[in-house]
């Protein structure tokens, strides 16, 4: 988690909202991903989705079934839609996110994916990045 939140960090300070991801295979990282969003334009340029092609591409597999995705916010549909396609087989974050998450929020995507899913792992630190992200954004500090 620690890697992800440096990248949620430094994704944050291009002015992407600060979200970073890393997926690891028998505890070591095989890809690392943060938001590029608004660097790239791309409304697909989610952490997530960004370190699952990574991983896909240094493995030579789109099946993904032996690694943990680490995140620092709670995947939203896309999102968790592409873990569950890629078959992680854990998926552990930072952050709750009630608005658009969809792993314990919203539509609840992997209730029926054999994906273990642990939450709020350094969930502080996580929320604390997101929080200032947006006061800045928005004028307030």
């Amino acid at each position: 988690m620690d890697e992800a939140l440096r990248l949620a960090g430094a994704t944050g300070r291009m002015g992407n909202v600060p979200v970073g991801a890393v997926i690891l295979v028998d505890d070591t990282i095989v890809a690392r991903a943060a938001n590029l969003r608004e660097t790239l334009q791309d409304p697909t340029a989610h952490a997530e989705m960004l370190v699952l092609r990574e991983a896909a591409a240094k493995m030579g597999s789109w099946r993904l079934e032996d690694a943990t995705m680490v995140v620092t916010l709670e995947p939203c549909a896309m999102c968790t839609a592409t873990i569950a396609q890629a078959r992680i087989k854990r998926l552990v974050y930072g952050a709750d996110e009630p608005k658009t998450g969809a792993v314990h929020h919203g539509p609840r995507l992997l209730n029926d994916h054999p994906i273990v899913v642990e939450r709020g792992l350094k969930e502080r630190e996580s929320r604390a990045l997101l929080e200032d992200f947006f006061k800045k954004l928005r004028g307030r500090e």
